[in-house]
C-alpha cells in the first residue's frame, strides 16, 4: 500500500527459562511481513512459554538504577526513509539503471588535463604512501596488521616504493610497530623496514603531519606516479577524516585541513584512496581535485577488514603503467568481494571518481539544482524536496545518521530538469562504482544534507566557505533547515513517548527526545498547537533572532550553532503558513476503532504523506520504573491502510534472552527483495558496542552481521569500520536503557548474565513470549519537518 511502512516478518520461539543460556530450544511459526502477523496475535496460544528474566543491575548511575525482577518485557519500531526508492524503470531496486560493476570508459570534453603523465609500456615509477592511523581498530582488533600483512604478501617490484606511516594507536597488534612514537616504514622484497623508528609525536589528524609525511616520502622516492592513501575512520563531509588514539581531543582532519596539507605539500596524485568510511562525497571530491585525478572511496561504512591490498599491489607491480581507473576497479572488486565472503550482510561500496571531470563538470550543475530546490522550498513545494530528501539512499544509519545521501539519486528523486542533469552529471564522473547485492541507489557520490539533525548546518557551512562550495547550495541546506527547525518550534519543540507513558506525572516543560536510544531534555511546549499569528509571530522571531533558538526546546540546537536561523532567506509569514497547514496535530494520532472493532490510528492520504517514519516503542513496568526496549518494525495495516499495532506480547530475543533492539532503516530492493538493518547496544569484551542485525529474503529470521564500537561525540564525530564478525569466546553484555517514575534515565544499565559466544552462527534470532499487562506500547510518528510525536499509550 503507498505510503506505507513494511513490517519486519516475525518469528516466535518458545521461551526458555533461562534467558541468558546459550542455547535455543524453539520452533519458527511461519508468517508474512508488510500485512501479515507470524506467530499467534494477541495473547493467545502457539504453547509458548512465559519467560522469566534474571535481572542483575550492576550499575546504579547517579541517582540509582531501577532494581526488582523482571517478569515480562516488551519492544518495538520503525523507520520508512526508503519508501518510495523504487517505481517504475527501476532494476533491482535501483531508481536509475544500476551503475554497479560497470566500467565508464568515456571522459569529458570539459574535463582537464591530468596532473599525472603516464608514460606507459611499464616505464612508469611509483610511490605508494599509506597514511595509517592505527587508532583502536588496530589496539582492538588488529585491522592495520592484518592490511600491513596483506601488503606483505604482495610481489612488490622495485618500481614501486610502498611507504607507510603509523601512528595514533595505544597498542599494535605486531612485534615491529613502536605506540610510542609515529614511525615510517617500507615494504620491500616481502620485508617490513623501518625507515625512521622516530617521526614525532604528533597527532594524525593534524594537517602538519601527513603534510611533512608526504613532503618527505617525495623527496626521497621520487616518482612520476604518486598515489596517497588514508587509512583510519572517516566521518564524511562534515567531519573528514581520522580519530587518533593516542590524541583523542585533537578532532578529525576536516576538509579544510585536508586541503590545508595537501596544498602545503606541494605534490599531485594520481589518486587519493580512503581504506575509511564515508568518504565518497561530492565535496570530498571538489577539495581533492586540485591535488589529484582520481578518488577512490566509500560512500558507506566500511566493514573491518577494509580494503584487500595483496591483489591490486601485485597487479601494478606486474605494469606500473596500469591505468587508475583499471587499478581502481580491482581495488574495488576485490573490497567488495572479500567483505561479501568475510562480512555477510553488511552494505558495502566503493567507487573511483575522475577529478579532472567532476570538477569541471559538477559545480555549474550543483549551483542550478540547488537554486531549483531553493524555490521548491520558498514556492511551497517544501514537502516535495523532504519527500525525495527522505527517500534517498542515506549512508551510516546505523551509527545514528550523518545527514550524507546519495546525491545522483537525491537528485533524480527531485523530478525536475536541475536533477535529471546532476544525476548525469555524476554518473558521467564516476568512472567505476561497485556495491554489495544487499546494497541499491548507492551511484558513487554522497552529499550532506541535513534532515535527521540541524546541529551541523553551521559547521558545515564554515567547511563549505573554506574550501569554496558554491555558496547556492549552502543556502539551500540553510533554507531546508530553517523550515525543518520552524516546524519543530512550531509544534512544540522537542517531545518525548514519557509524556505518554507517565501522563501528568511529568509536568509541562520537562519534554525529552528519543534519539539512538537516549533521551536528551528539552522545554517541550513552546510552540504547542501554535496557529496563525502565533505560529507567524514566533517563526519571525526565530528567524530574524529576536528569541534564542534555545527556547525552542529543539534537541542539539543552541545559541551556539543555529546561526544559520537568524539569516534572512525565508519568509516567515510563508513558512509559518506551511508548518501548519502541514504538520500532524494530536487528534490525528488519537486511537480509535475500525470496523472490526480494532483499535488503529486512521490517517487521510494527504496526511500519509506528510509522515516519514513509523516507530513502535514499547517500555515494561517492573514495579520500579519503565524498561525501554527500544524500536521494532512489527505491527500491521487494515484492509483500509489504517495502522495496527502488534500487540501479541512478544520481543525480540537473541537466544532467548529479550534484547534493546533499535530498527534502522529498511531497505526496498525491488520486488519482493528488501532488506531491515537494526542494532543491539552491548558491552563486547567490556567495550561499549552495537551489534548490527540484518533481515532480508535469504535470511528472514535474522543474523548478526558485525559489530560496531560506539564512540563519545566529543572523542570523535568519525565512524568506525565494522568489527567483522564475533568470535568464540567473545563475552556480551545486553544493555538497556530504565527510567524511574519520574521520567530519570539510567543509561545502559546491564542485565542478564553475560553471554560468552560459542559459534557465533548458532545464535538464535526470534521474538520470545515476554508477557502482557505491565508493558505500555505507543508509536512515534515522525513528519517532513523532523519533528516526532507520540500516539496515546496502550496497554
Amino acid at each position: 500500500m503507498q505510503n506505507r511502512p513494511r513490517a519486519r516478518k516475525k518469528f516466535v520461539s518458545g521461551g526458555s527459562s533461562h534467558p541468558t543460556s546459550h542455547s535455543s530450544s524453539g520452533h519458527s511459526s511461519s508468517g508474512g511481513y508488510g500485512g501479515g502477523y507470524s506467530g499467534t496475535r494477541g495473547g493467545g496460544g502457539g504453547g509458548l512459554l512465559k519467560i522469566i528474566i534474571l535481572v542483575i543491575l550492576l550499575l546504579g548511575g547517579g541517582g540509582g538504577a531501577l532494581s526488582g525482577g523482571l517478569g515480562d518485557i516488551l519492544g518495538g519500531g520503525n523507520d520508512i526513509t526508503s519508501l518510495i526508492s523504487g517505481g517504475s524503470g527501476t532494476q533491482n531496486g535501483w531508481l536509475m539503471k544500476s551503475n554497479s560493476g560497470v566500467l565508464n570508459s568515456k571522459v569529458s570534453s570539459d574535463a582537464r588535463a591530468k596532473y599525472t603523465k603516464i608514460k606507459g609500456l611499464g616505464k612508469d615509477k611509483v610511490t605508494i604512501m599509506v597514511y595509517m592511523c592505527g587508532t583502536d581498530l588496530e589496539s582492538r582488533a588488529g585491522m592495520a596488521t592484518s592490511d600491513i600483512n596483506e601488503m606483505l604478501s604482495a610481489d612488490v617490484s622495485k618500481d614501486i616504493s610502498l611507504i607507510i606511516y603509523t601512528g595514533g594507536c595505544s597498542g599494535w597488534k605486531n612485534s615491529k610497530i613502536s605506540s610510542r612514537a609515529n614511525q615510517i616504514w617500507q615494504v620491500k622484497n616481502g620485508k617490513f623496514i623501518c625507515l625512521d623508528k622516530n617521526a614525532g609525536t604528533g597527532a594524525m589528524t593534524d594537517p602538519t603531519t601527513l603534510t611533512k609525511f608526504i613532503k618527505w616520502t617525495a623527496k626521497n622516492f621520487p616518482a612520476n606516479r604518486n598515489e596517497l592513501i588514508f587509512w583510519d575512520h572517516g566521518g564524511g563531509s562534515v567531519s573528514g577524516y581520522g580519530y587518533d588514539e593516542k590524541n583523542k581531543y585533537s578532532g578529525s582532519m576536516d576538509l579544510s585541513k585536508i586541503d590545508r596539507a595537501l596544498t602545503n605539500a606541494g605534490v599531485k596524485f594520481d589518486f587519493v584512496g580512503f581504506d575509511a568510511c564515508l568518504m565518497a562525497t561530492a565535496e570530498t571530491g571538489l577539495v581533492l581535485a586540485d591535488h589529484a585525478d582520481y578518488m577512490i572511496a566509500s560512500e558507506e561504512t566500511e566493514p573491518g577488514i577494509g580494503w584487500y591490498y595483496t591483489n591490486w599491489l601485485t597487479e601494478l607491480s606486474e605494469d606500473t603503467s596500469k591505468e587508475t581507473v583499471q587499478i581502481g576497479k580491482r581495488i574495488a572488486d576485490d573490497f567488495t568481494d572479500q567483505c561479501g565472503k568475510r562480512c555477510r550482510g553488511q552494505l558495502t561500496t566503493l567507487s573511483v571518481t575522475d577529478l579532472a571531470e567532476l570538477s569541471e563538470t559538477l559545480p555549474s550543475k550543483l549551483k542550478k539544482f540547488s537554486s531549483k530546490s531553493s524555490d521548491m522550498i520558498e514556492d511551497g513545494n517544501y514537502g516535495q524536496l523532504a519527500t525525495a530528501r527522505s527517500g534517498s539512499r542515506e549512508f551510516a544509519r546505523s551509527s545514528g545518521g550523518i545527514d550524507q545521501i546519495d546525491l545522483a539519486h537525491f537528485a533524480k528523486m527531485t523530478d525536475n530538469a536541475s536533477g535529471e542533469a546532476l544525476a548525469e552529471t555524476i554518473l558521467d564522473a564516476v568512472k567505476y562504482n561497485i556495491t554489495s547485492n544487499n546494497m541499491s541507489n548507492a551511484y558513487g557520490l554522497s552529499i550532506y544534507f541535513p534532515m535527521n539533525k540541524s546541529n551541523k548546518v553551521d559547521s558545515i557551512s564554515k567547511t563549505y566557505k573554506d574550501i569554496g562550495m558554491d555558496k547556492e547550495y549552502t543556502n539551500c541546506i540553510k533554507r531546508f533547515a530553517q523550515m525543518q527547525v520552524s516546524g519543530q518550534a512550531v509544534a512544540g519543540g522537542t517531545q518525548s513517548p514519557m509524556q505518554s507513558i507517565l501522563g501528568g506525572m511529568l509536568g509541562s516543560g520537562s519534554g525529552s527526545s528519543y534519539s539512538s536510544g537516549s533521551y536528551s531534555s528539552g522545554s517541550g511546549s513552546l510552540g504547542s498547537l501554535l496557529t496563525g499569528s502565533a505560529a507567524q509571530s514566533l517563526v519571525g522571531s526565530l528567524l530574524s533572532g529576536g528569541r534564542s533558538i534555545s527556547d525552542a526546546g529543539i534537541e542539539g540546537l543552541s545559541s551556539s550553532n543555529s546561526e544559520f536561523m537568524s539569516e534572512d532567506l525565508l519568509d516567515a509569514g510563508k513558512v509559518a503558513e506551511y508548518v501548519t497547514e502541514n504538520r500532524l496535530v494530536d487528534s490525528d494520532l488519537k486511537w480509535k476503532k475500525n470496523d472490526d472493532g480494532d483499535k488503529v490510528i486512521k490517517l487521510s492520504e494527504a496526511k500519509w504523506k506528510n509522515v516519514r517514519s513509523v516507530d513502535m516503542n514499547m517500555f515494561y513496568d517492573n514495579g520500579d520504573g519503565y524498561i525501554d526496549f527500544g524500536l521494532d518494525n512489527v505491527y500491521d495495516f487494515d484492509d483500509d491502510g489504517n495502522l495496527l499495532p502488534d500487540v501479541d506480547g512478544t520481543w525480540l530475543a537473541l537466544d532467548n534472552q529479550p534484547v534493546t533492539y533499535y530498527h534502522d532503516e529498511t531497505l526496498e530492493m525491488g520486488g519482493d527483495a528488501y532488506q531491515i538493518t537494526g542494532h543491539v547496544p552491548v558491552r563486547l569484551n567490556g567495550n561499549r558496542a552495537d551489534l548490527i542485525i540484518t533481515f532480508d529474503n535469504e535470511n528472514e529470521r535474522g543474523r548478526i552481521s558485525g559489530v560496531r564500537f560506539e564512540y563519545d561525540d566529543s572523542t570523535t564525530e568519525t565512524q568506525a569500520k565494522a568489527k567483522t564478525d564475533l568470535e568464540q569466546g567473545d563475552k556480551i553484555r545486553f544493555l538497556y536503557n530504565c527510567y524511574t517514575y519520574k521520567g530519570k534515565l539510567n543509561k545502559d544499565v546491564p542485565m542478564g548474565r553475560t553471554l560468552v559466544i560459542n559459534d557465533p552462527e548458532d545464535i538464535d534470532i526470534s521474538n520470545v513470549r515476554v508477557g502482557g499487562g505491565k508493558s505500555k506500547i505507543t508509536f512515534k510518528f515522525t513528519d517532513l519537518f523532523g519533528q516526532e510525536y507520540w500516539t496515546e499509550e496502550l496497554n
